[in-house]
């Protein structure tokens, strides 16, 4: 992990195409803004994992046969 300090107005850039400019700052919470091409998906990492498993309880092979048997009819 790479850990920077930024001050409130500055920025960083990733891949010449992300920047994350920190907005505010107040006690412990951090404001950021994230200008990012709109096909680049941003999730709270929370909602993130959430997804992922959702994901893999859809992959379940419980869920993949009862797909499977949709098709066969």
């Amino acid at each position: 992990m790479l850990a920077l300090s930024r001050k409130k107005n500055e920025a960083l850039v990733i891949n010449n195409n992300i920047e994350i400019t920190i907005l505010e700052i107040k006690g412990d919470q951090v404001k950021i803004g994230i200008t990012a091409p709109k096909e680049v998906p941003i999730y709270r990492k929370e909602v993130y994992l959430q997804i992922q498993k959702e994901n893999e309880e859809a992959m379940s092979s419980d869920n993949l046969v009862a797909l499977a048997d949709l098709f066969r009819k």
